[in-house]
């Protein structure tokens, strides 16, 4: 396994640099995995480009950096698979930057960025996939057709849970616990109090209006509204009061 003791020390440091810079400002759709115990191996997912047969995918690739880096070019590799002229069925990546024009003075963030312009661009002219490069130019539908088949079952989105996303699911279960336990579960019966609301209001209005008034005037006005048990539940006292008033009329 390559390790950064195979770099030269001043190489690390410039690696080292540069992928500081790549992690804290990420060039657009390119996303850059650090190793910070290997720098000869650079692993980057690359967001497909809109309106290109590669959009809505992410393609994993990887340049491998040998010990004369950077006097020499890398090799890129794409290791997810894709139909594309420029890219051989192996993964092995076919660009000028990488081969005749590639310079000590150039960067990786120059090298990612050209890479994903190839997906924007092909070059069919220098096709390592010569399927692709024939198809392109011949019958442009199909090749399209074709890459996005391949994007749409081997570029799937990484799906990694942020912390956002987990306290969201979090909140969701905690939500979904309380409204269970507020929801009355079908195997346990509800309370009638819930249920039959006007039921046990009738209920508690009766026991009211048969309560004893402590005010007579208050009594004798409810029992001319509602007939039937108030006139028996009449005070004794009051009884015998009226009973009097009978006997001093005759009198």
């Amino acid at each position: 396994m390559a390790t950064n003791e195979n770099l030269p020390p001043n190489v690390i440091r410039q690696l080292a640099k540069e992928l500081k810079n790549l992690d804290e400002s990420p060039p657009e759709g390119i996303e850059v995995i650090v190793n910070d115990d290997d720098f000869s191996t650079i692993f980057a997912d690359i967001e497909g480009p809109a309106g290109t047969p590669y959009e809505n995918g992410v393609f994993r690739m990887k340049l491998l950096l040998s010990r004369d880096f950077p006097h020499s070019p890398p090799k890129g590799f794409f290791s997810t698979k894709i139909f594309h002229p420029n890219i051989a069925t192996s993964g092995e990546i076919c660009v000028n930057t990488l081969k005749k024009d590639w310079n000590p003075s150039l960067g990786l963030r120059h090298v990612l960025l050209v890479v994903r312009c190839l997906l924007i661009e092909p070059f069919p002219e220098s096709a390592l996939n010569e399927q692709a490069g024939k198809m392109l130019l011949e019958n442009y539908e199909e090749y399209a057709r074709l890459a996005r088949l391949y994007t749409g079952i081997h570029a799937h989105k990484h799906k990694n849970k942020s912390k956002t996303g987990a306290i969201c699911e979090s909140t969701t279960a905690l939500n979904v616990g309380q409204s269970n336990s507020t929801v009355p579960s079908k195997n346990i019966p509800s309370a009638p109090a819930l249920v039959s609301t006007s039921a046990s209001t009738k209920v508690l209005g009766i026991q009211d209006q048969n309560a004893a008034p402590s005010d007579p005037s208050v009594g004798s006005s409810t029992a001319h509204k509602k007939d039937g048990p108030l006139a028996a539940k009449i005070p004794a006292e009051k009884r015998k009061m009226d009973a009097r008033k009978k006997s001093l009329k005759r009198l």
